[in-house]
Parts: C-alpha cells; sequence; structure tokens
C-alpha cells in the first residue's frame, strides 16, 4: 500500500515582501534532507494575509507562481499554499497545487473571512479542488473554510461500498492565536467526522496588523489522534501517512457508511 510523505513548513511572514518571503521559503526547502513529496506552506505565503491585493496581486505567469514551478522541479515535489492573484478584474485568495513538471491545479478560496473584510477584496471559489497523487485522494482548503463542515465533508455515496471522496485534508492557514482553541478543535473534528487524515499549516509570529499566531500546525490521523503539533516557534516537520492505518480504520469503524446524504448547490 503505497504511502505519502508530506512536509509541513511553519513560519513567520515578512509582511507584505515578496521577494523576503520567497527567498526565505527557498531556503527552507532547500534544508529538506529527508526525502518528501509533497510541502506544504501557509496561507498567501508570500505576502501575509494582506487586504492589499490592489498593490500585491499578479497573474498566473507571475513572479510567484514561477518560483513555484522553479522549485518543484528542481527539487521533485509538490508544492502547495495560497497567494494572491488576479484575473478578469477580480482578486482570489488561491491555492496553488504545483506538480514537479510545471502542470498545477488550483482552488480558490469560498469562506473570505468577513471579520477582516476578505468579502470586500475578494471573489469567492465556487468549487473544490481534489488532487490525486500515488493513489491518494486531497482535498485542499484554505483558513476560514475549516469554519464550515459541509464544504469539506465527504459526500456521500448511494453505494455505500464505494470509495470515500478523499483521503486527506489539507487546510493552509494565517489563523490567530486569540482564537487557536477553535483551529486545534476543528482541525480534530474534520478528521474524526471525514475518517481521514488532517494537515493544518499555519504561520507564526506577528503580521502588519498586530495579530500574533501560535502556529498550532497540526497533523490529525483518522481516529482524531495527535500525530503532530507545534506552536509559537517556526518547523520543518516531515511524516509519512500511512495508507495501512487509514484503510484500516475505515474497515473497522465504517461509520461513513451512514452519512446523511446531501447535495451542495454553489
Amino acid at each position: 500500500m503505497p504511502t505519502l510523505t508530506t512536509t509541513l513548513i511553519q513560519s513567520h511572514l515578512h509582511w507584505e515582501e515578496k521577494a523576503s518571503n520567497l527567498k526565505m521559503f527557498e531556503e527552507k526547502i532547500n534544508g529538506i534532507h529527508e526525502k518528501t513529496e509533497l510541502v506544504i506552506l501557509p496561507e498567501m505565503f508570500s505576502t501575509g494575509f494582506a487586504m492589499n491585493p490592489e498593490k500585491l496581486a499578479e497573474p498566473m505567469d507571475g513572479s510567484t507562481v514561477t518560483w513555484m514551478k522553479n522549485i518543484a522541479s528542481k527539487k521533485n515535489i509538490i508544492l502547495t499554499g495560497s497567494l494572491i492573484i488576479e484575473e478578469e478584474g477580480h482578486y482570489y485568495n488561491r491555492l496553488i497545487w504545483m506538480l514537479p513538471n510545471g502542470q498545477f491545479g488550483y482552488y480558490d478560496k469560498r469562506h473570505r473571512f468577513a471579520f477582516a473584510g476578505e468579502h470586500e477584496k475578494y471573489t469567492a471559489g465556487q468549487k473544490r479542488l481534489i488532487a490525486s497523487v500515488k493513489g491518494w485522494k486531497i482535498n485542499l482548503l484554505v483558513c476560514y473554510d475549516l469554519r464550515f463542515p459541509v464544504w469539506s465533508r465527504q459526500s456521500p455515496k448511494h453505494d455505500r461500498e464505494a470509495e470515500l471522496e478523499y483521503d486527506v485534508l489539507i487546510y493552509v492557514a494565517n489563523w490567530p492565536e486569540r482564537r487557536n482553541h477553535a483551529w486545534k478543535s476543528l482541525l480534530i473534528a474534520r478528521a474524526i467526522e471525514n475518517q481521514c487524515y488532517v494537515i493544518g499549516v499555519n504561520r507564526i509570529g506577528e503580521d502588519g496588523s498586530k495579530i500574533y499566531h501560535s502556529g498550532d500546525s497540526m497533523i490529525i490521523g483518522p481516529l482524531g489522534e495527535e500525530i503532530y503539533h507545534q506552536e509559537h516557534k517556526e518547523d520543518i516537520f516531515t511524516y509519512t501517512l500511512q495508507r495501512e492505518h487509514l484503510n484500516e480504520v475505515r474497515s473497522k469503524f465504517p461509520f461513513w457508511k451512514d452519512a446523511d446524504d446531501f447535495f451542495i448547490q454553489s
């Protein structure tokens, strides 16, 4: 059964300084000596959680996406994280899923954080992105999406013997320390209710709005068990997800077969 080796990078961010952030993350990625297949960066990793898209947004052929292509190719990894993208007059908080061969998928954050005015600056996404690698299906979401369980819920199948929709749920975030209890609790809840691995990658440090982030990046197993948790400091952590364990949990405790049917209308 294939495994999937992932690396989480929990880091401070240079406020609205793209070049500094890209240089910093390149150094961190180059410093990863373990074999890894997927490297996960925080939300808006090149700028911090900024509400100045008019100043900071770039097109899909801009410097940050080009940087992601180069790093993924050079290191032979999948690289993911979100950044500020401008497209057809709209701004998006867009997660990029960059493959080593330069092909990519993307997910536009659906739930915009109105408490900080994100809904006034950014356009909401309308569809999920479930990527596939080595037989693993990975649902990719962004920060505030975590508070809305319907959007991440495994889609019901009329054939209850069919495979589940995805195996890993990833959240990239700039989640403040003052609400970190919700962050940690909801990551665990998403793992339990969807019987999957959950990975949350958050930043640390104070941003340009004087908001402190404690990190609290986590890996949660399909029973809700805590595999990894780091707070208040930078860290680069590599872990191999075990397909055998996931299959055993789903087989021994097939709770997903009793789920309610529902349909999400965009």
